[in-house]
Formats: structure tokens, C-alpha cells, sequence
């Protein structure tokens, strides 16, 4: 589930974009999971036109995903076919993140090639046809020359850059799991891998999904788009649905279906990708040096190519020899020698497999993100609580176990008195967990226990976007009023036109 703060800065940015009843139907959507037309219509109070509308626009802005799934019918019924709708969280935040993406596009790609992908970013899902007829009325518009052969290939480029991909199925349907899917398990069978079982939210975008042989395809002569294959969604378990469910359905993804026209949208996994991966060289350039960072930057470059899942934990397995020759034709790395590549290797961490021609290395992403995460968590506990609650923090989060309240204050060099009254102080806001348990004495002493967990990191994110919304409400609140300002500043002027007229006249009057 989204976070209080972050169902509230989506809801924002919804409703500074596309206005206030698709804002409440997104919040509704963030809130309640993964329901369906009418349930939204009841829970939002809006008509189910309104409803319609807004999630024709969600969705086309790739806000929101539709899937069918079977509901068990009534008494005597057989089961049916409904259509439900999900919200899609962290595509709404990419908003926020939208000037950084046409960042990397204007330095990797040029101008050109900005000019198409600011369409994308501006509505949504689309088609190549409209992306030259866009560009054909603003060269008419400005006057200018205008190639429909030049703006494919620079889409074509955006599709090789993997910046922009087809859009997903319009309504995926998810059959019920079988008991094949879900095997008896044998007693004593330690070895076997527990693998986690899949939301309904993680297989509903998986179904939805674009092949990956059609995913960055450019022909338009995909039999696959048609409505054809999406027919079986809207139809009931060995009978038809009933009429007003087919027409209310049917209406949301008529103009996603109608035309055979294959639409494309922003390629968000590869651009959180590169950030990613900015974030961990920035973080070792910092941490480390300069050498380690123009390591990590060829290691992350050479395994990108090859990298298919968007949070990979680890890099390719890479020989010295590739990672030397991408070394160095990095800025900087020139200079540098195997020897000073291998002790950068190492002081990144990197995990050493031993082959019959040459050692190949592999980096741990995942642990790099891990250390920087923590950091930005103790510097928050830094600036909010000062140094002594820092030491404590930091001795607690590497030890990852119960402690004693008086080794932590002789560790950290800090009164018991202090160092208990900080502890409650973290305790309280829910940064480490306490436990009492009897040390054999006549008095129980206290143990402490704090670690980086999961729940400390959604506090933690929430926070931040508490801390975003906080600053976007800030700045529409000094924009409306700068403009009360120019307004009553306007106001006035208009009104001191008739007397600086009158005044002139009078001045000529008397001068005659």
C-alpha cells in the first residue's frame, strides 16, 4: 500500500494536471486497491460518466491500468468477466522526475529528438502518424521546413535508446490460479526455494506487458493490436454479460481499440535505471574517489548493455580485460593502469570469479544503494536529533542486533543518563525497536535493537514526500498570491487611467 503522504502528493499532481475529479478518482484508486467501475462510482460519489472520463484520461496518461478478472456470479449464475481498475503509483511520480528524463534525452539524443519525446511526456500514449502530424502543424505554424522521414528516425533513435516502448495491452485478462500454480508441499523438503507468490497488482502489469521481441518495434502492420484479441475480456464465463456492464466497459478502451495504430509511451524503466545508476557513481565519487567512480561507471556501462531487469541487484560478470578497455575510454580514466582499476575494483567491493582465461568481476548494486540509503537515514538523524543521537544510530544500525543500553553509551561516549533519554527519543518516532528481556540478574536490563528495516525506509520515504508536497504547496500558494498582487496592482492602475486624463486636460486648460 502507498503511503499517507504519498496518496496525497499523487493526488496533487494529479490535480494540478488534469483536474480535481481525476485526482479523486486517483486517490480513490491509491486507497482502496484494485476495484471496479461502479465501485468507484460509489466510493467517489461521482456520476459514472465523470468516472469514464477519468479513467479514459488515467489511462491514456498510463496512470491507471485496467484488467479483467473472473467474479464468482450470483445464486443460479454463472461466473463473469469484470473489469477492474488499479493505480499505477509510481508513474504518477515520475511526473516529478519528468525534467530529468528530457535531460538525459537532450544530452544523449539532441534537440530533435527532445521535440518528440516532450509529446510523450505531455500526452501520454502515442502514435507515430500523430507525432508527425504534430510536428507538420508546428512547422506550418512557425513557417518552417518539415520531413516525415527525419522525425521517424529520430523516433527510431528513441526507440533504440529503449526511451520510449509500446504501450501495454488495454485490458489484460488474469485467469484464477490453478492448483498447478500452487504445488502441495512435501514434509522435510528444507532445500526447496520459497518463491514469493505474486500480487495481483505485479500480475496484472505482467500480463499487460508488451512482448519482448515487440516491445521496441517500430512496424505499424501488428496484427496483435487489433481488438480481436482483446475480445474474450468482455464476455462471461459460458455467458454474455449483461448489456449495461458490456457498454460501460467497452467505452473506457474504444479509442485505444478502434484503430489499428500502435501507440507508444515513456520507457520509465530504463530512465530509473540510468538514475540508478548515477546515483551509485555520485555516491562513490563521493565515498571513495574519483578512480573508483570512473570504474563503476564502465562496469555499469558494459553490464547495461546486457541488463534486462530494471532493479538488478548485481552487474554482468565482466573479465578485466573488457573492464580496462571501457576504463579507459572514460573521461579521466586514461591515465589509469590494470593495477589502480583492480584496487578500485576491490575497494568497490566487487565479488571475484575465478575462470580458465581471466578473473571476472561482478559489483553489487544493491549493497552500494543499501550503504547510501543508509547514510541519507543518519544524516536525517543527524540534523534532527544532533551528534550524540547520530553516534548512537550509527553504532546500532551496523551492529543489526540487541544491545545493551550501557554499551551503547560507554561506545558512543555518551552519559547513560543522555544516551537513555535520546534512545526513548528514537524509539518514539519509530527509528529503533526496544525489547526488555532478563539478563539473569536481579535486574532486567533493557536491550535495543535498530536496523535499517523496511519499515524504517517507507517512514523514511514518506517523509520525503511529505517534504515534497509541503514545497509544491508552498510554491502554488506564492504564485497565487503574486498574482493577487498584479491584479490589485492592475485594478488600481485601470482606475487611476480617468483622473491622470482629467488631470491632463486641466493642465492644458490653464497653460492655455
Amino acid at each position: 500500500m502507498v503511503s499517507p503522504h504519498g496518496v496525497q502528493l499523487a493526488g496533487h499532481l494529479i490535480s494540478c494536471y488534469y483536474g480535481d475529479l481525476c485526482s479523486k478518482v486517483c486517490q480513490c484508486l491509491l486507497n482502496r486497491g484494485p476495484i471496479t467501475l461502479a465501485q468507484i462510482a460509489r466510493f467517489t460519489e461521482l456520476t459514472r460518466d465523470n468516472v469514464q472520463n477519468c479513467l479514459r484520461v488515467l489511462v491514456h496518461q498510463n496512470y491507471v491500468q485496467a484488467f479483467a478478472l473472473q467474479q464468482e456470479g450470483g445464486f443460479g449464475e454463472a461466473p463473469r468477466i469484470v473489469t477492474h481498475y488499479m493505480a499505477l503509483f509510481e508513474n504518477i511520480i515520475h511526473k516529478l522526475r519528468a525534467p530529468k528524463f528530457m535531460q538525459i534525452v537532450s544530452e544523449e539524443l539532441g534537440n530533435d529528438c527532445l521535440e518528440i519525446f516532450q509529446g510523450f511526456i505531455e500526452h501520454g500514449r502515442i502514435s507515430v502518424d500523430q507525432i508527425i502530424n504534430r510536428k507538420e502543424e508546428i512547422a506550418r505554424r512557425n513557417r518552417g521546413s518539415f520531413d516525415a522521414n527525419v522525425v521517424r528516425e529520430n523516433f527510431r533513435k528513441l526507440l533504440n535508446a529503449r526511451f520510449i516502448e509500446r504501450r501495454p495491452a488495454p485490458e489484460p485478462y488474469l485467469a484464477p490460479p490453478s492448483e498447478e500454480d500452487h504445488p502441495a508441499k512435501k514434509r522435510g523438503a528444507k532445500s526447496a526455494k520459497i518463491v514469493p507468490e505474486q500480487t495481483l497488482e505485479q500480475r496484472a502489469l505482467a500480463a499487460a506487458a508488451p512482448m519482448e521481441s515487440l516491445r521496441f518495434l517500430m512496424e505499424m502492420d501488428d496484427l496483435t493490436e487489433e481488438k480481436g484479441g482483446d475480445s474474450d475480456n468482455t464476455v462471461a464465463v459460458g455467458k454474455k454479460r449483461k448489456q449495461d456492464v458490456l457498454k460501460s466497459d467497452d467505452v473506457l478502451m474504444e479509442d485505444a481499440d478502434k484503430k489499428k495504430e500502435v501507440l507508444f509511451r515513456v520507457n520509465f524503466e530504463e530512465f530509473m535505471c540510468r538514475l540508478r545508476h548515477k546515483a551509485c557513481i555520485s555516491y562513490v565519487k563521493t565515498r571513495f574517489n574519483d578512480e573508483a567512480s570512473i570504474v563503476l561507471s564502465a562496469v555499469l556501462g558494459l553490464s547495461s548493455r546486457s541488463e534486462r531487469q530494471p532493479k538488478a541487484e548485481k552487474s554482468a560478470e565482466l573479465s578485466i580485460n573488457a573492464i580496462y578497455d571501457e576504463v579507459i575510454k572514460k573521461e579521466g580514466g586514461l591515465g589509469l593502469d590494470v593495477e589502480r582499476v583492480i584496487t578500485s575494483l576491490e575497494q568497490l567491493g566487487c565479488e571475484t570469479h575465478l575462470t580458465d582465461s581471466d578473473d571476472s568481476y561482478c559489483v553489487d548494486i544493491k549493497d552500494i544503494i543499501e550503504r547510501a540509503r543508509n547514510e541519507e537515514v543518519e544524516s536525517m538523524v543527524l540534523r534532527r536529533y544532533g551528534r550524540e543521537a547520530y553516534r548512537i544510530f550509527k553504532h546500532l544500525s551496523k551492529a543489526g542486533r540487541f544491545l545493551e543500553t550501557d554499551w551503547i553509551a560507554d561506545k558512543t561516549f555518551v552519559e547513560k543518563k543522555d544516551a537513555i533519554m535520546i534512545l526513548y527519543k528514537l524509539w518514539k518516532d519509530d527509528y529503533v525497536q526496544m525489547e526488555k528481556s532478563s539478563t539473569g540478574g536481579v535486574r532486567p536490563s533493557v536491550l535495543l535493537q535498530c536496523k535499517i528495516s523496511r519499515m524504517l525506509q517507507e517512514k523514511f520515504l514518506d517523509e520525503l514526500y511529505h517534504a515534497a508536497l509541503n514545497l509544491r504547496l508552498r510554491i502554488a500558494h506564492e504564485k497565487d498570491q503574486a498574482k493577487e498582487v498584479y491584479s490589485y496592482i492592475i485594478g488600481h492602475l485601470v482606475n487611476l487611467v480617468p483622473l491622470l486624463i482629467e488631470y491632463w486636460k486641466l493642465n492644458c486648460f490653464q497653460r492655455d
